[in-house]
């Protein structure tokens, strides 16, 4: 399934940014750099074939932020989403967050496929009556009209970030949730727009001293008073509301102390943690940083249970890909249904699985040749030096202009979504 596409990335603006399947899976929101949402829906089981559970079609698009500019710091604010993330559906109507890098939206997407006709007030082209031509009063009734889905920005909450916004996390109350920033989180409620509750707040009295910035941050996936949030040194702060209001005291903290042979001019900067997640059991984190996935067990903090090496042939690399501004590419990290695999992106359009218990991996690749409807995805090799065989790719003719930062799985099916650049690509298990 792919985005218009103009040229390899002849639009800017069509560059996929996130990618969030909501509570049921029937959903998949994606946001890119031009500020839209587009939404696919699963189609239905047909009668006659009942084993095709649907494709996903294109439900909804919309333009959720439009390109601003701060007067007072003379900045662009750019349109582009950062992240989406779902409401669990309490009625027909769905609800999304999404947020570029200084403003959070609450957008309401619902159907209509029945208007009214015959007002009193006003003729039938809409222009208001007389009332002293008004001698009989009719009931109006409703008419079946073609389905149309529209979006209505409900809430907007805005004026809350200094630094741009990584970060949007639903708390499981479903009455609060918290934004991200480099310096700052705050806690919002859903129907107050105008104020927020600040309850992280790294920043030094003197900027000059700043060491560290937050990167991501996640709310507990059951108990409402607990989040985690990383940091660009590589660490992993548990924070528990109740023990304070402004958490400047963490709970636990994780961090892997540093192997001194493998100290480098690169090793902050690869320690640096793009995304944190909790698995839905709610026992463990998985954070990534550049080089490795790893899975932390939330009752141990010094060191991680699992280190999974996404890519360890690009070491040798790091000079190159320092000097063209890879090596601060912020990879994201995904668990499937059951906790059982994990998913992250690398390049070369390759994305890498983990199965935490069969400790086998795998490297697939999303790409046009591959994406033929039913097509099996094969697996792909990189090889290092030496002798390559014919299957294999080598480190050297990598595509580090095709990246996979975003992805996303099914919360209870075999169904991955899979963002490359300005292309979005849906595999799904062959036993599905």
């Amino acid at each position: 399934m792919n985005y218009p596409d103009e040229s390899t990335y002849g639009n800017k603006a069509d560059i996929i940014s996130t990618v969030e399947f909501n509570h049921t899976g029937e959903l998949l929101a994606t946001g890119d750099k031009g500020g839209r949402v587009v939404i696919f829906q699963r189609e239905q089981e047909s009668k006659n074939q009942v084993h095709r559970r649907g494709e996903y079609n294109v439900y909804s698009t919309f333009q959720s932020h439009e390109p601003e500019f701060d007067y007072l710091k003379s900045l662009e604010i750019e349109e582009k989403i950062n992240k989406i993330r779902w409401l669990p559906q309490q009625n027909a109507a769905y609800f999304l967050l999404s947020t570029n890098d200084k403003t959070v939206k609450l957008w309401k997407v619902s159907e209509r496929d029945k208007r009214p006709e015959g007002y009193n007030l006003k003729d039938e082209e809409g222009r208001l009556r007389d009332p002293a031509t008004i001698t009989t009063l009719r009931v109006p009734v409703l008419r079946p009209m073609d389905l149309m889905v529209e979006a209505t920005p409900r809430r907007v909450f805005s004026n809350a970030h200094t630094y741009h916004i990584n970060s949007i996390s639903v708390n499981s109350d479903y009455e609060t949730y918290m934004s991200a920033d480099d310096l700052r989180i705050n806690l919002w409620n859903f129907e107050i727009t105008n104020q927020s509750f600040n309850i992280v707040d790294i920043k030094p009295a003197n900027m000059e001293e700043l060491t560290e910035v937050i990167t991501a941050a996640e709310f507990h996936p059951h108990h409402c008073n607990t989040f985690v949030y990383s940091s660009s040194k590589g660490t992993i702060r548990l924070c528990d509301m109740r023990a304070s209001a402004l958490c400047d005291r963490h709970t636990k903290f994780f961090e892997e102390p540093e192997d001194p042979s493998n100290r480098s001019f690169f090793s902050e900067i690869i320690s640096s943690i793009s995304d944190v997640k909790f698995s839905h059991s709610g026992r463990y984190i998985m954070t990534r940083d550049y080089l490795t996935v790893k899975v932390w067990d939330l009752n141990m903090e010094n060191r991680p249970i699992e280190t999974y090496q996404v890519h360890d042939y690009l070491r040798s690399k790091l000079c190159s890909l320092y000097e063209n501004d890879c090596i601060f590419d912020k990879f994201e990290c995904v668990w499937n249904g059951s906790d059982s695999v994990i998913m992250t992106g690398s390049y070369n359009n390759f994305f890498r699985m983990f199965d935490r218990n069969t400790k086998r991996d795998v490297t697939l690749e999303a790409s046009r040749e591959n994406s033929k409807p039913r097509a099996i995805l094969k697996p792909r090799k990189v090889c290092v030096g030496g002798k390559r065989r014919k299957d294999e790719i080598s480190v050297d003719s990598l595509d580090f202009s095709k990246k996979i930062l975003h992805t996303a799985w099914h919360p209870s099916e075999n169904i991955i979504a899979v963002a490359a650049t300005n292309n979005l690509y849906i595999f799904q298990d062959k036993v599905n």
